[in-house]
């Protein structure tokens, strides 16, 4: 059995894949719809094949919450992993903002013609979250229901009694986080997971004139009310009564 310093340890490094990669495909394409939802569920993917055994890979708070709501974990063990996640999603922005100042994320050189062309950061936002052409209502409303459609995916196929798809989990997870970034993106930017909006929001003050940081509260709140209700409803409705 892992120790909780094992568990913590890999949803730091769980959350970092998923941040790094996630937020840095979104800089790097100026958040190509395609490109970011395919990171995004990839990094996931990959993540949770390499530390899924040691600490279930929630790397994310809303889906340590519903686990938390579903009584698979207990407080102290959820306020680790929350601790953990974000610490995670800190490291990768902390990293990616290192690369922008090194300017590796701004320009790239086509080696055979030898010159340089533009692979775009554009911004220096860092992915973060923001709610677009809506009003602080719509935004919440779009993060429950995306974290909500995530995490009832999440809860059902790593509790499935076909041993093929639990054995698949982590494949049938990151499809279903390619899912909701494909509608997301171009609505909030797509949150489902507080860590990995608050440190975009802090880091990428700046470059958002504040609205970042000011509205990260949404990104918060609106995932961990998806993952409640994901929680409630797969105990009610979904889950087989013995």
């Amino acid at each position: 059995m892992n120790t909780r310093t094992q568990k913590y340890i890999a949803e730091v490094l769980g959350t970092f894949i998923l941040v790094f990669f996630g937020c840095g495909t979104a800089m790097v394409t100026k958040a190509n719809v395609v490109a970011t939802s395919l990171a995004f569920g990839i990094s996931i993917i990959v993540a949770a094949y390499t530390f899924g055994k040691i600490s279930g890979a929630h790397l994310n708070p809303a889906v340590s919450f519903a686990m938390l709501v579903d009584g698979k974990m207990k407080t102290d063990e959820f306020i680790g992993y929350v601790i953990s996640q974000v610490i995670g999603a800190f490291a990768a922005t902390g990293i990616l903002s290192v690369l922008v100042a090194c300017g590796a994320l701004g320009k790239v050189w086509d080696v055979k013609k030898g010159k340089e062309i533009t692979a775009g950061i554009g911004d220096s936002s860092f992915g973060a979250n923001g709610f677009g052409n809506m009003n602080f209502f719509g935004a919440l409303l779009v993060e429950i229901i995306l974290t909500f459609i995530f995490v009832l995916v999440i809860i059902n196929v790593t509790e499935s009694e076909d041993e093929g798809t639990k054995k698949h989990a982590p494949i049938f997870i990151g499809i279903a986080l390619t899912f909701v970034h494909l509608l997301g993106i171009n609505l909030t930017g797509t949150s489902v997971n507080p860590a990995r909006s608050l440190a975009p929001a802090i880091f990428g003050i700046g470059a958002t004139d504040g609205d970042s940081i000011a509205q990260v509260w949404v990104f918060i709140v609106g995932p961990m009310v998806g993952a409640f209700i994901a929680a409630l409803v797969n105990s009610i409705l979904l889950r087989k009564k013995k």
